[in-house]
């Protein structure tokens, strides 16, 4: 395939999916990591792997495994970073979520900001439809695991809204 065909096809994979990689960024801003810069880390990382790409999965999934990666690499990083002075917001602050409708879907998608990194990309892909094996496919998680994972994640959603 020809160099320019490559990008054409990447850009066209990008449109097709950006509220893919917009909703999954989205849980996991910060102060320090504007959900632009994760963004444009995640359409990197998507550009660096297209050529090896095997279409051993559907193009969404791939999408949701390369940008789970890279967010919750990117958090991990910001961990790390030592931040001096600076006061640094809780996640649950910074959710984006622009399809919050009404009151009661804005208080879940706080609520799910709230649960460990690995619970929260599990809902995520969850409200996504995405059945337990694609999760299990894209979390590299086994199917049982992924099903225990939501059902302890669906009880402290639970105990969380009732406090």
């Amino acid at each position: 395939m020809k160099e320019s065909d490559l990008k054409k096809a990447f850009v066209d994979i990008i449109q097709q999916h950006e509220r893919i990689i917009y909703k999954v960024c989205s849980f996991y801003t910060s102060p320090d990591m504007p959900i632009a810069d994760l963004y444009q880390d995640v359409v990197y990382n998507l550009w660096a792997g297209f050529r090896n790409f095997r279409n051993e999965c559907s193009v969404s999934s791939w999408i949701y495994r390369v940008a789970l990666n890279t967010c919750i690499s990117g958090l991990r990083k910001e961990k790390k970073t030592p931040k001096g002075n600076v006061l640094v917001e809780s996640l649950s602050e910074s959710l984006s979520a622009p399809e919050c409708l009404n009151e009661n879907i804005c208080e879940m998608y706080r609520l799910i900001n709230q649960l460990k990194t690995l619970e929260k990309a599990v809902v995520l892909l969850y409200l996504e439809e995405k059945s337990y094996q694609e999760i299990a496919d894209i979390m590299g998680l086994s199917v049982s695991n992924v099903a225990t994972k939501l059902k302890r994640s669906r009880v402290k959603l639970k105990q969380m809204s009732n406090l």
